[in-house]
């Protein structure tokens, strides 16, 4: 098979990627090494910035999301005994969107025959070949038979363990990393939010969040230190701690029930320079992960997906070898912003293992700061919002 793009990775990041070069009139295929049931399974995240939206919007895929979709003026910090409001809309004149992850790439999936993107799933042992050339290659397996795809630029939106980050040669990648000694523990349950905007919560005990899904379920997180297991957490411990941590105000509107999904997501900070080697350009967890605390995730990923839109766009349509060389510094702009916010965000609501009676004083000196500060309240909120691509 002969394509101008591969794309490997079906996830949100890879569909959308897709669909944009669809629309462009650039032929591509994609590649995914699960079943597409297997990918709408991952729950994951959902407060999109504008710009995300706005990529959907462009592709006229938005009408669910719409539909289903809560706009957000603000979220809240809490400091165990207070809520401090940070009203992005009044502050920046923008909203966020909480729609799930998982939904959105529902949309992008469900509209690919109808769209003529091609998606192969179930290719198991993807590689790469030649990418340092003009003219790249991936082999994959399916159905017991060996596949090659030749085509003139590989995109790899395969996430932090697939083969596309690793196809660069090691003199040539630099990993910038800081993995945290805690994970989200996480509960999904089918009940209504305690609060309609989501609630960061910092405490002497931990970390806290309050977010939803919907107006009738709920997704709540508490940090965990690594080495906790998930069957020592029953249920009713989660809903104990939730009403500790997020302070009176949330805990007085908490509606407990049961769950139906519980997880711990280890925490991390990762960037690999370059994004861009030879014909090979990687987007989204590929490249980079931030840490939740910013909802930056996915938005981060669609970023990317616009600039190698933008570079693939340029070099098909007008000749333009620039946009593609430029690639890797304009998105790595971008990913260096978003991981400050997370993880200056991260730093300032959890509880550090080697932080002492100091640390803490420090983060609610900067929390009372935040709450009296409109200055401050504008900073945060112009990058949760999303920053300029």
């Amino acid at each position: 098979m002969r394509t101008q793009v591969a794309i490997i990775g079906a996830g949100p990041a890879g569909l959308l990627l897709g669909h944009l070069l669809r629309a462009d009139g650039i032929d591509c295929v994609v590649l995914e090494r699960q079943t597409g049931d297997y990918v709408l399974s991952r729950i994951r995240a959902g407060v999109l910035e504008q710009g995300t939206v706005a990529l959907m919007e462009r592709l006229g895929l938005d009408a669910r999301m719409k539909e289903e979709g809560l706009p957000h003026d603000g979220f809240n910090l809490a400091d165990g005994e207070r809520l401090i409001r940070i009203d992005i809309k009044a502050l920046t004149g923008k909203q966020v969107m909480v729609y799930g992850q998982t939904e959105l790439t529902r949309d992008l999936m469900e509209a690919t025959e109808e769209r003529g993107l091609e998606v192969i799933y179930q290719a198991a042992d993807v590689a790469l070949y030649d990418i340092e050339s003009d003219a790249p290659y991936v082999t994959y397996t399916k159905d017991g038979a060996e596949h090659r795809i030749d085509a003139r630029f590989i995109v790899g939106c395969d996430g932090f363990h697939g083969p596309s980050r690793q196809a660069i040669p090691a003199s040539v990648g630099q990993t910038f990393e800081r993995v945290y000694p805690f994970g989200w523990l996480g509960i999904l349950a089918d009940v209504p939010p305690c609060n309609h905007e989501l609630i960061y919560a910092h405490h002497e005990r931990g970390f806290a969040l309050a977010s939803q899904r919907s107006h009738t379920r709920s997704r709540y997180y508490v940090d965990v230190p690594l080495t906790e297991k998930l069957e020592d957490w029953s249920d009713d411990r989660i809903w104990d701690e939730l009403s500790i941590r997020l302070g009176p105000d949330a805990a007085a509107h908490i509606t407990r029930g049961p769950s139906i999904e519980k997880s711990i997501a280890p925490l991390r900070s990762f960037v690999f320079e370059p994004m861009r080697h030879g014909s090979l350009i990687l987007c989204g967890d590929a490249a980079h992960i931030v840490p939740p605390t910013g909802a930056k995730g996915l938005n981060l990923a669609a970023s990317d997906v616009y600039y190698a839109c933008e570079a693939l766009t340029g070099f098909f349509k007008r000749a333009d070898n620039d946009a593609i060389v430029g690639y890797s510094a304009k998105a790595l702009r971008r990913v260096w912003a978003s991981e400050r916010f997370s993880w200056s965000l991260t730093k300032l609501m959890h509880r550090f293992p080697e932080d002492g009676p100091f640390e803490r004083r420090m983060q609610l000196a900067e929390l009372d700061y935040i709450a009296s500060s409109e200055h401050a309240r504008r900073v945060i909120a112009e990058n949760y919002v999303g920053l300029p691509v």
